[in-house]
C-alpha cells in the first residue's frame, strides 16, 4: 500500500522494521554507485546510511516523515550525514541530469505512479548514470515473507524493460533467495534485481 499514513504507523516504534543493515543486493554492487545518489521510499535509512558511509552524497525521499526521522537519527548515531525529503512519489519530479545513481530497494509502487515516476528517473540520471533495483516479484504473491499483496505493485523483468525503456541493462533477472532485514522481510523470497545504465536519450 502506497499511504503516508499506512506507512507513518509501520514505522512508529523504537526497533526499525526493516532492520539498519543494508540491502544485500545493494552492498553487493554499490561500487557501481556515483553521488549524488537518489533513494526512492527509503524509509527508515538503513540503505542511504550505508552509502554515506562509503563517502557518497545521498538524497532520501520517502513518503513517511516518521520513517525519514528514524533515518536521520540512523544517520546521527553512524555519524554520517544524509539529506531527507518527505515526498509522495505520485507527483515527485527530481531533478533532470542531476543523479550519479538511483537506487530503489523494495519501493512497491502502483503502475499508475510508475507510468509517471519512471520516466522522469531516466531523465534525472546524468549521462552514464546507474539505477540499482531490487523488488518482489509477481511469484512472491505465494508467500508470506513480505512485500505487498497486489500483483500492480509486483514488478516482472518485462516490466522493468518496458519501464525503462531508454536505459541499458547491465544485470536484469528474476530469481528466489533468502532475505532477511529486520521483521519485515524475512525468509526465502521470489525478488527482480535490475542494474542499468543511462545513454543518450
Amino acid at each position: 500500500m502506497y499511504d503516508q499514513k499506512f506507512w507513518n504507523e509501520r514505522y512508529a516504534r523504537d526497533e526499525y522494521l526493516y532492520g539498519t543493515n543494508p540491502n544485500s543486493f545493494l552492498v553487493e554492487h554499490a561500487e557501481l554507485l556515483t553521488s549524488p545518489v537518489l533513494s526512492l521510499s527509503e524509509g527508515e535509512g538503513r540503505n542511504a546510511v550505508y552509502l554515506a558511509l562509503r563517502g557518497l552524497k545521498v538524497h532520501a525521499v520517502d513518503i513517511s516523515e516518521v520513517g525519514l526521522a528514524k533515518a536521520q537519527a540512523l544517520a546521527k548515531l553512524k555519524g554520517v550525514e544524509i539529506q531527507t525529503e518527505v515526498a509522495d512519489l505520485s507527483n515527485y519530479k527530481p531533478k533532470k541530469n542531476y543523479h550519479g545513481s538511483v537506487i530503489s530497494i523494495s519501493a512497491h509502487l502502483p503502475s499508475a505512479i510508475r507510468n509517471k515516476l519512471y520516466p522522469l528517473i531516466e531523465q534525472c540520471l546524468k549521462l552514464d548514470g546507474i539505477l540499482l533495483l531490487e523488488a518482489y516479484s509477481e511469484n512472491q504473491l505465494a508467500r508470506n515473507t513480505g512485500g505487498p499483496k497486489d500483483a500492480d505493485m509486483l514488478m516482472t523483468v518485462d516490466k522493468l524493460k518496458r519501464e525503462f525503456p531508454n536505459l541499458e541493462p547491465i544485470l536484469m533477472r528474476e530469481l528466489e533467495r533468502e532475505v532477511r532485514e529486520g521483521e519485515g522481510h524475512v525468509g526465502m523470497a521470489s525478488v527482480v534485481q535490475f542494474i542499468a545504465r543511462k545513454k543518450s536519450m
